[in-house]
């Protein structure tokens, strides 16, 4: 399979590389693109939130008044679930919502995301891509020029200049292609992807 390439400065002329059928021209398997990208943004979640019972509240230790004679309800302990400032009953714990894959299954995940991004004409191939200086407006122009002011770059090697034009700017994300992951390639209208990253990316998943 032959991609075209684009000249990022704005010159005339394109050029193609050529590309492994088997990486980028998958057929799209739904139900498996579905499942890596909920396991992989389970895996996202922190899942650190908790709450205490009444046995890990401090206090109430001693029992609040005699068990008869005072004409009130009996009580035990202060920290009851019944009392303000007491444990909940069923409280939430810290929890692991990580999920399994396979390395064959993300792969073929990652076949299946990137052959449907080209069928639907939504990867860019550049010859290269970078800026001369950490600047957001420098940065804003060149994608301007290729019509993706919202974009997912993909690189190689992304220069320190390229992550500072790129982090303040809302929809626009820099990434390396040896962590190019699913939900980024699903939620990126855009995928702006230099000729070595996509190599670096077809050696990946093949």
């Amino acid at each position: 399979m032959e991609l075209s390439v684009i000249q990022a400065d704005g010159g005339e002329g394109r050029t193609s590389v050529e590309v492994s059928d088997r990486a980028f021209g998958a057929q799209f398997n739904e139900a498996l693109v579905h499942q890596v990208v909920t396991a992989y943004a389970a895996g996202a979640r922190a899942g650190t939130r908790a709450q205490k019972n009444r046995s890990a509240v401090s206090g109430g230790g001693g029992k609040p008044w005699r068990q008869k004679g005072s004409g009130r309800a009996r009580a035990g302990t202060r920290r009851s679930p019944l009392w303000r400032g007491g444990g909940k009953v069923f409280p939430a714990s810290t929890q692991n919502f990580s999920q399994k894959v396979n390395r064959k299954m993300y792969r073929s995940a990652l076949r299946s995301i990137l052959s449907e991004l080209i069928r639907q004409d939504r990867i860019v191939v550049l010859d290269e891509f970078d800026v001369s200086e950490p600047k957001t407006k420098m940065l804003v122009q060149r994608l301007d020029g290729l019509g993706a002011r919202e974009a997912l770059i993909v690189h190689e090697s992304p220069s320190d200049n390229l992550w500072l034009a790129a982090r303040n700017l809302p929809g626009v994300y820099v990434i390396d292609a040896a962590t190019v992951d699913p939900v980024s390639l699903v939620s990126s209208e855009k995928v702006l992807c230099t000729v070595k990253a996509l190599k670096a990316l077809e050696e990946r998943v093949q």
